[in-house]
């Protein structure tokens, strides 16, 4: 009953937020909250600030993934994402970012949704601000605290999509005046800031029990950084290299000042959160024979709070029970589970895996292409399920054409080069070939292998930020300003976690270095996408993408994939190829999103941003 009563008053909540009349409830009946009652009882301000949380997460591992809009992976049903990847999209459309009903990651990255949670956070402000709440004062604080997080967050994805946009800080309604001209990136970024660190000086250290999951003065730095490396990006430092002739350039980034200052702040900021002295690597020292890839495979799927945790968002079984919510298992596993097969990886991303000795992954070198998954780093193991990776048990009815329990990617031929039998996980196979994916690959990070998501719903927590990131994060700073010793230590720190050989670049080599680490460490966390563009390196992820081609060839009848005895029929042969349907194409308007058209027609003092 209390559970019902809960979800009642959230409805309720969500319609006084999206209400513009202040009398919207003038009775008390007790089926009802006016707003009055609403903003005198702490608990029901709670879930108006849980509300905000939600629109401001999102949903991070939903059927379309952030992953999906970047070189790391494939979105297998496609719903207009390769449309997005070539550049198309334009101030009537998004293409594929916007399908209501399969995207609610991505939906919440746009104008409109961020702009009403804007207002959802100035309606906090407003009717908490000279309210003496007695008793209950320090968890309005404590809440206070946590809006002004919110609201800087979606500020962040705000300026990381658009740019400089309109600063508001009240709540509209019907009879105010709605026409506000775009403030300038570092306006925005001030603001952004400004937010964080009346947050930082609200929150506690660390948020326990039932509060888990809310934000702590550590995640308000750890933004704070983030925001900063990012304003400190070449994206907004030389805006004439992808936008020659905008006459309005101060929206997109900085006029003025000193790139080196803006990195100074950026090392000083990630430096904060490391000087907090609350967080740490999970695992930094493995000892020779440590199972490296276990760990990171446990440290993924763990419930937290871990020492390396700084923000996560928690999930229920229960929670948005349509089937487009959260539910990694079952989106990206293999269909020879009975799963979806989306959101597969790109050839790119597993060949960008080092191997053990730290050299490159080659298809070039003999001895890697004809066993590219022996040898590689341990987060290639702990992310990536290939041709012939063990995995969980298969379901039962699919055990007897599988009782080994190994990822099927690959088809056996007879010696007149006819397929004979196919791969159970790919596309041709007998077990649901609709959602099999077409790279060759699965998405292992993320997915808990104890559970079978045809029945049950996964509910680990997403990991939105980590110290892995905060080092990465003051490495960056160092490279940009010529420290490149200080950000050795950091970036070893995390290699050697990894079981990966110290680098010793410099210069132009050791930023090519760190960007690689970063993808690796970082792969589908939500940074790719962003550090593509902030690094203004769009042609290099927009192109033609790949898959691995998997056969074995036997002249003997078979009838399974795999012989009686669990050995393959013959050595598998592997290659590389075109990913068919998935050439991506890079345009510089891509850099920045188009205010829609509608909003800019509902507001004329808008700019557009440069291409649309």
């Amino acid at each position: 009953m209390k559970q019902i009563l809960k979800i009642f008053i959230l409805i309720l909540i969500v319609g006084l937020t999206n209400s513009c009349q202040k009398d919207y409830l003038q009775l008390d009946p007790l089926s009802d909250y006016s707003d009055a009652a609403v903003w005198n009882d702490p608990a029901l301000i709670e879930t108006f600030v849980n509300n905000i949380y939600r629109n401001a997460l999102g949903f991070p591992f939903s059927i379309e993934r952030l992953s999906d809009y970047v070189d790391e992976s494939h979105f297998t049903p496609d719903w207009d994402v390769t449309n997005f990847n070539k550049s198309l999209i334009t101030s009537d459309g998004l293409m594929g970012w916007e399908v209501d009903w399969a995207t609610p990651h991505t939906l919440h990255y746009r104008w409109a949704p961020l702009y009403s949670n804007v207002r959802a956070c100035n309606i906090f402000f407003q009717k908490t601000a000279g309210v003496d709440f007695g008793m209950d004062q320090d968890k309005i604080d404590l809440m206070t605290g946590e809006v002004h997080f919110l609201r800087a967050y979606t500020y962040h994805y705000l300026a990381a999509l658009y740019g400089g946009v309109p600063i508001i800080t009240e709540p509209y309604g019907l009879s105010d005046e709605f026409e506000v001209a775009r403030n300038t990136y570092e306006e925005t970024i001030n603001f952004i800031v400004e937010d964080l660190n009346a947050a930082a000086a609200l929150l506690p250290e660390a948020q326990e029990g039932d509060n888990a999951g809310r934000a702590t003065e550590g995640a308000a730095l750890h933004l704070k950084a983030r925001t900063l490396l990012y304003a400190a990006s070449d994206l907004h430092h030389n805006m004439s290299s992808y936008a020659p002739g905008f006459s309005n350039p101060e929206l997109l980034g900085y006029t003025s000042g000193s790139q080196n200052s803006r990195w100074d702040a950026a090392k000083n900021a990630a430096r904060a959160v490391m000087d907090l002295g609350v967080y740490d690597l999970v695992a930094p020292d493995p000892a020779p024979g440590d199972d490296i890839a276990q760990t990171f495979i446990d440290y993924f799927i763990s419930y937290g709070y871990e020492d390396e945790d700084i923000l996560l968002q928690y999930f229920t079984p229960k929670t948005d029970e349509d089937w487009d919510g959260y539910n990694p298992a079952l989106y990206c596993g293999p269909n020879g589970y009975h799963n979806w097969g989306n959101n597969v990886p790109l050839g790119e991303l597993v060949d960008d895996y080092e191997m053990i000795d730290g050299s490159s992954f080659d298809w070039n070198n003999p001895a890697h292409k004809a066993s590219p998954y022996t040898d590689r780093e341990a987060r290639f193991y702990a992310t990536i399920l290939y041709e012939g990776s063990g995995w969980r048990m298969r379901p039962s009815d699919v055990q007897e054409i599988d009782p080994w329990n190994k990822i099927q990617v690959g088809h056996v031929y007879n010696t007149s080069g006819v397929v004979i039998v196919p791969g159970v996980d790919t596309r041709s196979g007998p077990i649901e070939d609709w959602n099999g994916g077409k790279s060759g690959y699965y998405v292992k990070k993320f997915v808990d292998p104890s559970i079978d998501p045809q029945y049950v719903k996964q509910d680990v927590p997403f990991r939105h930020f980590r110290y892995a990131e905060t080092l990465l994060n003051y490495a960056e700073a160092c490279i940009e300003l010529g420290e490149d010793a200080e950000a050795l230590t950091y970036i070893n720190m995390i290699r050697n976690r990894a079981g990966q050989p110290d680098i010793s670049a410099t210069g132009d080599a050791l930023r090519d270095a760190y960007r690689h680490e970063r993808r690796i460490e970082m792969a589908y966390e939500d940074q790719r996408f962003w550090d593509v563009r902030r690094w203004v390196i769009g042609p290099d992820a927009y192109h033609q993408t790949h898959a691995v081609d998997v056969r074995y060839e036997t002249d003997q009848t078979a009838t399974n994939y795999r012989q009686p005895d669990g050995s393959t029929w013959g050595d598998p042969i592997f290659a590389e190829k075109e990913l068919g349907g998935d050439a991506r194409a890079w345009l510089d308007k891509a850099y920045f999103f188009p205010i829609m058209r509608d909003e800019i027609n509902k507001n004329p003092l808008l700019i557009q941003n440069p291409g649309y």
